[in-house]
């Protein structure tokens, strides 16, 4: 600790402390997510019988009106539900305008929702509201997800010389074997491999996982996530609303800067380009882009859907070559260089869980707030983190205590280099029909959360990809190039 003198907590008191923090929010998500154990299907919340209405309607509305929706949730038999708990998922959009933006969902816990949307253009707009889970459902996953470590098995690959032999890994191993344990003491992450025989535990090289066949839900509970019942429309009646213009003037905006609050939602798309509600963007074109990138070092951290950003970059601008690193494999570390301008662009793989049948190496890999602690940093110097795919197979408290453990890092380096910026990605949503159970949007959406409230007061940009794949209706986990093109337009307004 000695190289951070402002930091006089020693190794013990941080442990107490990012437990404590892990406690507290676990506690938080208890309360927000509470069991709610159900006897028969017919007494979960039914999209057919639940009933949206419009407050206060009106024949026609204003360019920036907020319109409100009252929802009355109802159970299979048509009864109001007393509690709340369904994971909603609200929606507007003008497919002719290639326009859509998230609606806020405010829940009273008492089964009634207020669902509410800005109306940020004109024209005809459709609404939508997807039950996307009941509050049956929704507890019923939070339980299975914080119950085993087990639903994905981790192969690690041991090399020496001409042999290799593969063993089991994980975050836990039950087993009586001998193991090798590859610990970060002072973050308290951990991981474990069973020992081969005649090899040493550096000997590890690669890894690889599958899924494991197993679940945590009651045949009752599944039931909830048949497809049909999935995302299923609860706004069926309501036509249409025209939205006109009426000479709303527009506020006059600050540029868009690390450290800004973001509202919900924070942006809409309109003819496929996102436009941001909360600050002013400023349009580059690709002499403007290679102005701003010349003399930047860019580090990306994290998983595939950021890996996207380094595949995009160069089809933008032409100068920025990849640069061949002689390793294999999509989850290689990436290096894009314009010797020219001196930019460098990086992307790496964050650290274990990564969950993948690619067999990927672990060769200069770490957990991303030990590679922050190995960058000096300066104004020129920018970092860009993003992680949760991967995660949603576990318990919570893993991707809490790596969020927590990816702030500290970002607090030391502000204390050594104030002036670097540091841009995080939320995740993005996902396929609607994938398995809910390891790899659902509900899992996805309880870490954007937690990440929101963890790195709130931090002098950080955000780029809100839920916010964003909601807008362009994308359920996709690799959202297409005009959405990825727009998140590089956010990211590049944040620094340039």
């Amino acid at each position: 600790m000695s190289l951070f003198p402002k930091t006089p907590l020693g190794p013990l008191k941080t442990l107490t402390e990012t437990e404590l923090r892990i406690k507290e929010i676990m506690e938080k998500l208890d309360q927000l997510i509470p069991p709610r154990p159900f006897t028969h299907v017919n007494t979960t919340t039914s999209a057919t019988h639940s009933t949206a209405t419009i407050l206060n309607p009106r024949d026609s509305y204003c360019r920036g009106d907020q319109l409100d929706i009252l929802l009355e949730a109802r159970d299979h038999l048509g009864r109001r539900k007393e509690y709340g708990g369904d994971f909603l998922r609200a929606r507007m959009s003008s497919p002719a305008l290639q326009a859509g933006a998230a609606g806020k969902v405010t829940d009273f816990n008492n089964g009634t929702y207020l669902v509410s949307f800005t109306l940020f253009w004109e024209g005809q707009v459709s609404l939508s509201l997807l039950l996307m889970h009941p509050s049956e459902g929704a507890s019923a996953l939070w339980r299975a997800r914080n119950q085993g470590y087990d639903r994905t098995i981790f192969k690690g690959k041991f090399v020496n010389g001409t042999t290799h032999v593969f063993t089991e890994c994980g975050l836990t191993l039950n087993s009586s074997a001998e193991l090798c344990e590859y610990l970060d003491d002072r973050d308290h992450e951990a991981f474990y491999c069973v020992k081969p025989q005649h090899m040493p535990c550096e000997a590890l090289t690669h890894m690889t996982s599958k899924n494991r066949e197993i679940s945590y839900l009651t045949a009752k509970e599944k039931s909830l996530f048949n497809r049909s019942k999935v995302g299923a429309e609860m706004m069926k009646d309501l036509k249409h609303i025209d939205v006109s213009r009426c000479n709303n003037r527009e506020m006059i905006k600050e540029k868009c800067q690390v450290g800004m609050k973001i509202p919900v939602p924070g942006g809409y798309t309109l003819q496929k380009r996102w436009i941001t509600t909360f600050c002013k963007q400023i349009p580059l074109d690709t002499i403007m882009k290679n102005g701003c990138l010349k003399g930047k070092l860019i580090y990306l951290f994290g998983d595939s859907t950021l890996r996207q950003w380094i595949y995009y970059l160069p089809k933008v601008i032409k100068t920025l070559k990849f640069f061949d690193l002689h390793e294999t494999g999509n989850f290689k570390k990436h290096l894009l260089l314009d010797a020219e301008r001196h930019t460098l662009i990086q992307w790496k793989k964050h650290s274990l869980p990564f969950v993948t049948l690619q067999l990927y190496s672990v060769i200069d890999h770490d957990y991303i707030p030990r590679e922050i602690d190995r960058l000096l940093g300066d104004k020129n110097t920018i970092v860009v983190i993003s992680f949760g795919q991967h995660f949603r197979s576990f318990p919570m408290d893993i991707f809490i205590r790596r969020t927590i453990n990816v702030r500290k890092a970002i607090e030391r380096l502000f204390l050594r280099s104030p002036a670097t910026k540091v841009i995080i990605k939320t995740e993005n949503m996902r396929e609607m029909h994938i398995e809910a159970e390891r790899f659902g949007d509900f899992h996805g959406y309880i870490q954007y959360l937690t990440m929101k409230d963890i790195f709130k007061d931090l002098n950080v940009g955000i780029i809100d990809a839920w916010d964003m794949s909601i807008a362009y209706g994308t359920n996709t986990v690799h959202p297409p190039d005009h959405v990825i093109g727009n998140q590089i337009d956010m990211f590049l307004n944040y620094i340039c």
